[in-house]
């Protein structure tokens, strides 16, 4: 079998998988990614068409529909002016150790995010996000640091119920 038709077969098969923890397991057994360190957990169900130009670090989180795009085909529009011949574009995207990516971000090719990032739900991030930082919104940008997330986590560790949730929402609704 072609390489390409397998891993289309690949891309496929981790599209249909339902539960996260047995893609990770497909995705670290069949080396989908150039690299990918310890503690790793992906949760997209979607693989990026060059998954080989992206390389995780340890300790990496990426949640739900985050998507990476290592190449740009807007070549095939621009050589439709007359007299050009523009070429196919693409890059690498690395993910430095002890990074958060929030559901539904888009990460693009020659980006560089951490260590010890935090990319909110919803980023676009276009270019290196720096270390020990938060990034947040489209274009990305920074809005805090890392180190100041996890203290604001440790003031709010608390396990609540779900009524218990519900009696603190009701109640920062109200003021």
């Amino acid at each position: 079998m072609k390489e390409y038709t397998k891993n289309q077969l690949r891309r496929l098969r981790i599209a249909l998988m339902i539960n996260s923890d047995k893609r990770n397991q497909y995705i670290l057994k069949h080396q989908i990614f150039k690299s990918v360190g310890e503690n790793f957990f992906f949760q997209p169900r979607v693989i990026p068409s060059d998954p080989k130009l992206i390389k995780f670090h340890n300790n990496d989180i990426i949640t739900s529909n985050v998507t990476f795009v290592t190449h740009d085909v807007f070549h095939l529009g621009l050589n439709y002016l007359k007299g050009k011949n523009f070429s196919y574009q693409a890059g690498c995207i690395e993910i430095m150790d002890n990074v958060f990516i929030g559901c539904n971000s888009t990460i693009l090719k020659n980006v560089r995010i951490g260590p010890n990032a935090i990319v909110a739900a919803g980023s676009v991030v276009t270019k290196d996000v720096p270390e020990n930082s938060v990034v947040a919104g489209v274009p990305a940008k920074v809005i805090g640091t890392f180190d100041e997330y996890i203290k604001k986590r440790e003031e709010e560790n608390e396990c609540l119920s779900n009524e218990e949730l519900w009696e603190k929402f009701y109640k920062e609704k109200e003021n």
